[in-house]
Formats: C-alpha cells, structure tokens, sequence
C-alpha cells in the first residue's frame, strides 16, 4: 500500500509539472505571438483587454480592428496577418484614465463631428475663450459607446444618438450611422485603377451618415454640423504626407498656420503636388481649401516601406466650415483636407508621436429627418519599391523617390 501511495504522489507531481510546463509553453507562446509592440496581434490582444466586444473584419491575411465601445473606431489594420505590422497608431497610456478634454485613444480612422472652432463651434461652451483649458471633445465622439447594428466578416454597421450644444447656445439632436467595410484586392485595384501587384494590401471603406433627429432645421442662423473623418498613423523619421491640388484654381493653396506657420524645411508646394514632413516631431497642421482640394491624399514611409492612400467625398461647390479658433472671420469658409503632425508642446510633453490625415464633409445643412453621407477609404500597400513605386505613379503621378526626396 506505502509503495503505491508513492508510485501515485510521483505521478500526481509529475503531471503537475507537466501541466505546468504545458501552460509556461503556452504562455510563452503566446509572449511569442503577443509582446511585440508593433505587430497586429500585439494591438488585438491589447485592444481586446479593453473592449470584450471587439470587432476583428478579416479576409485572408488582411484585418482590421473595429470598436463600437471606443466611438466606431477603426483602430488598426494589417496586411500581412497576426504577426505583420500593425499600420494604425495606438495610444497605449490612454486607456483606463479619463481626460478632460480628450480621451486621445488613437486609431487609424476615428469619427468625429465639426465645427471644432468659430461662433459655432461644438467644442467650447457658449461664452467660453478659445483656449486650451475650455476645449473639449464631446462625449459622444469622445467617451461613450457606439451599438453595433450588424456585422459579418468583412463589415459592421455601428450607431449613435446625439444631444450636443454649439458655443452660439444652439442644441442639435443627431443620429449617427457609421459602416466600415473590409474591401478586397480587386475592389482596391479597380477604385485606384491600378493593375495586379505582387504587392500586400489591406483596404477599408467607411460610410458616414449624420441625420437631422431634432425638430428644427439646421441653418446658417443656428450653425450647422460637419463629419470629419481622421486618420492616425505612426510616423518615421522618413515619411512624407503627399497631397494633390488643383491648379485651375485661383486662391491660396493651403491653410498652414493652424498652429503657428509651418517651417519652410518641413513642407514645400508646388505644380499640383503639396509635400508636410510626417515624422511626429514638429507640431503643425494644415488645409486645402474646397476650390484647391481633390479626392486624394496620402503617405510614404520610405523606412517601413509603407504606402497609403486616403480617398474622400469632395464637392468643390458645397459650403465648408472654418475650424480655426477664432471668432472672428467667416465660419462658413474652411477647408477639405487636412493633415497634421504631432510634435512637442511648449512644455516638452507629446501625445504622439503621430500624424494625420483628415477629410471633412460640407456643413450640414439639413431639415428634419433629413441625411448627409461622407465616405471615406484608407488603403495600405506593403512591398519592393519598384512594385509600390508603379502604384504611387499611377494614383498619384509621381514617383516614390519624388515623395522622399521633397523634404
């Protein structure tokens, strides 16, 4: 009896150091899978800590990251699976604090609703100074949970109700319907014309829809509303932000002192092609007005080799509202495009580092129960240069080492 009670304690301990170094493997490979900073299943496992009920669109080795809880983000994307680089910027800290006046989570493409600035802006109270210390984000495109409506593989439809007040004390009801969908390599090609590559790629399209849910209609009296649709991406010491503009225009080309005037080393403008230096470490912002803007912008990461394209609602006829933070001037005169890049603040503290870029549809100028939609569509291409090369001058017309080369 003693000799099988010790044949059956060195058994049970034997089996237990076995589960044990069953679940130190599993851990570690999981560690293996998990803890690299930068990798798409790094942010999954990360964003999934958070938010229990996000949304994973995949087809093949192309992903993307969703929230309903975090205001329908799409926080991230990759094209080249679990392990391949996770293309949209995270703020880690962020998440479990609160702050007053923006829970700055990240995200490769976020919604947001404008004006930001002017005597109808929905980020300061009414009477407030434009400042800093007054600027808040609202709620509802800042803190609180989205319903996700319906979803498969390769899309989800998210919602929101909204009660916001703009600074000139006038209250706006608002339904917001949002639909981001997985696009696949051939409805990438044929949106950029492009032709088969040996290239990877990820690409999504989002629907934006405000809806008039209030009773009265929204004027240049009351001031009216804007979508605007922001775009995050992690910046390298050699990334240009490319933007296209047209030059059968008249007027200036861009809005380039949101934040102080941008350094002349650090953007440069020229025969239809505007270049911003993207590497996270100079803080400025600029704009295309609607008579200058086309549907496109976009990047390349010459480090990472990273290209993306960004394609957006414009109509060059339509009224947009001006976001600057100033009362004086015409609210009703502002611009489409926008991009911007993080830098330190006058104390030497930074979000980022990060950079943008952004569209904005026209002011909503909408009776009862009536819709304005802004589409808006992020794509990535991972390759040689040679191939990305061959897309940058088909969507854009110029080379990659033109884009480089600018700043």
């Amino acid at each position: 009896m003693r000799k099988t009670l010790t044949i059956l304690v060195l058994f049970s301990i034997t089996v237990a150091f076995s589960c044990k170094d069953n679940n130190e493997n599993k851990k570690q490979q999981m560690s293996n899978t998990t803890d690299q900073k930068g990798n798409f299943a790094y942010d999954e496992a990360f964003l999934k800590t958070w938010d229990k009920n996000l949304v994973i669109l995949e087809s093949g080795s192309c992903k993307i990251a969703v929230s309903g809880k975090y205001q329908a983000k799409v926080f991230t994307s990759t094209a080249t699976g679990q392990e391949g680089r996770s293309l949209g910027w995270i703020n880690y800290e962020a998440f479990g604090k609160t702050n007053a006046h923006m829970n700055a989570y990240g995200g490769e493409n976020r919604f947001w609703l404008g004006p930001e600035g002017n005597v109808f802006s929905l980020f300061f109270k009414p009477g407030d100074e434009m400042d800093f210390n007054n600027w808040k984000t609202p709620a509802p495109i800042d803190s609180e949970p989205w319903r996700i409506v319906e979803k498969s593989d390769t899309f989800v439809a998210m919602e929101s109700n909204m009660e916001l007040k703009n600074y000139s004390d006038h209250d706006f009801t608002i339904k917001a319907e949002r639909k981001v969908t997985l696009l696949s390599n051939d409805q990438i090609k044929e949106l950029l014309q492009i032709q088969a590559l040996e290239l990877k790629m990820v690409g999504y399209r989002t629907e934006n829809v405000i809806i008039n849910s209030g009773s009265e209609a929204w004027t240049k009296r009351t001031g009216a509303p804007c979508i605007w649709i922001l775009d995050m991406f992690p910046p390298s010491d050699k990334t240009n932000i490319v933007i296209p503009y047209r030059t059968d225009a008249t007027g200036e080309v861009a809005t380039t002192d949101y934040f102080g005037e941008i350094p002349d080393d650090r953007i440069t403008y020229d025969n239809g092609m505007l270049f911003f230096k993207a590497d996270g470490k100079s803080r400025g912002k600029l704009g295309i007005p609607p008579q200058r803007a086309t549907n496109l912008a976009g990047s390349y990461d010459a480090i990472n080799k990273v290209l993306t394209i960004t394609l957006f609602d414009v109509d060059a006829g339509a009224t947009y509202l001006n976001q600057e933070w100033k009362l004086d001037g015409d609210p009703f005169k502002g611009d489409v495009v926008n991009a911007y890049n993080d830098g330190p603040l006058e104390d030497g503290s930074q979000m980022g580092p990060f950079y943008e870029i952004e569209s904005v549809s026209p002011a909503a100028f909408l009776q009862p129960q009536e819709s304005l939609e802004h589409n808006h569509t992020v794509f990535h291409f991972i390759g040689e240069t040679e191939q990305l090369n061959q897309v940058s001058k088909a969507v854009f017309g110029i080379t990659l080492k033109e884009i480089t080369n600018a700043l």
